[in-house]
């Protein structure tokens, strides 16, 4: 039997005292690419600008082809928003900056 990886617990902004437990290696792996691609700027990215610099720095064994990760960015930017980490602009579209 495969050995479960550990999970750690998210937040969700949108759903305060809402958590969920997901996978703790990819959301590690999620957040740093987040992280840098909004570092590497120095405007605010959209949320697909971000998902463009990030995809490169994905693990390939982790997201074979960027796979799933719309769904982890979206996860992990909502908790690191809850979090204080990330903050949102007032724009539409929707832009991401490190706080």
């Amino acid at each position: 039997m495969a050995m479960e990886r550990e999970k750690i617990e998210i937040r969700n902004i949108v759903s305060p005292g809402h958590v969920t437990r997901v996978d703790k290696i990819k959301y590690d792996a999620m957040k740093e690419a987040l992280l840098t691609a909004l570092s590497s700027e120095q405007a605010p990215l959209t949320v697909a600008q971000a998902k463009q610099k990030l995809l490169p720095l994905l693990p390939e064994d982790l997201f074979p082809g960027g796979a799933k990760a719309g769904w982890w960015l979206k996860a992990v930017q909502l908790d690191l928003e809850a979090r204080g980490v990330l903050r949102r602009e007032n724009t539409k579209p929707l832009r991401l900056r490190i706080v």
